[in-house]
């Protein structure tokens, strides 16, 4: 059994206030354990808030990128090693806005992956299709080709998962088919499985792109999809609560 992980990515978004939010997911958590794992990626300048935050509780925190060296000359960026150093236990890396807007290939992907093993840290790779890319019929080629590129074989022997995000759908209120994901999630079981053998079973496989408290349910009981990859929802407590119970 793949255990299920609901991952909020706050994006550039949060100041000091937000934290309340945090807490207040942490707190209900304690309460009332959820069946999933639970992590909250904010910004950096909130990581060591969180941590003291959601300390005792099941949530977990998270970075939202890191660089593939320990250390060196590297302005406003982070290491793996001082996500680790701050609290976090996993870190997203390849997010599509990083590969568009700042040109990350699949092989910096997988870079910064292996960087997160190195320190000990889950790396949550993202792949996904744009458009274009749906609408021409290659989408599964496209997501296929990525975990290629962005999965190093050395993720055997360490925890890792894997988020779909279809590009055209984050942030724009419209998600895939129920059938659309299915297909997607199934191909990308196997590219996982040809990248690192029987580790790639294992590994959870999100689905990120415009999820709510009203669509959660009915994409978190699609076969193959053990958890989800969340944004906006991930803001609000009350939100990010809704989807971690429907898990």
């Amino acid at each position: 059994m793949v255990t299920p992980l609901i991952a909020g990515n706050w994006k550039m978004n949060g100041l000091g206030a937000d934290v309340a939010q945090a807490a207040a997911v942490a707190a209900a958590l304690r309460a009332q354990p959820a069946r999933a794992r639970v992590a909250i990626c904010p910004p950096a300048t909130l990581l060591t808030r969180l941590a003291g935050a959601v300390a005792g509780s099941a949530v977990e925190l998270g970075g939202q990128d890191c660089h593939a060296k320990a250390a060196g000359a590297f302005t406003g960026d982070l290491s793996a090693e001082m996500l680790a150093d701050c609290g976090a236990r996993v870190v997203i890396v390849g997010h599509s806005e990083r590969r568009a807007g700042h040109g990350e290939t699949d092989a910096d992907v997988a870079g910064k992956a292996l960087a997160a093993r190195r320190a000990g840290v889950e790396p949550i790779v993202c792949v996904g299709e744009s458009r274009e890319d749906r609408d021409a019929g290659r989408a599964v080629d496209v997501i296929c080709r990525q975990v290629a590129g962005s999965i190093p074989p050395e993720l055997t022997d360490c925890p890792f998962a894997l988020a779909y995000e279809p590009i055209w759908a984050i942030g724009a209120g419209v998600t895939p088919t129920l059938g659309e994901i299915l297909d997607a999630h199934r191909a990308l079981r196997q590219a996982l499985v040809d990248c690192v053998g029987e580790a790639g079973r294992s590994a959870p496989i999100l689905y990120g792109g415009s999820v709510k408290p009203e669509n959660a349910a009915e994409i978190l009981a699609l076969d193959g999809v053990d958890g989800a990859l969340v944004g906006g929802a991930s803001l609000k407590a009350v939100d990010f609560l809704a989807i971690i119970r429907a898990a």
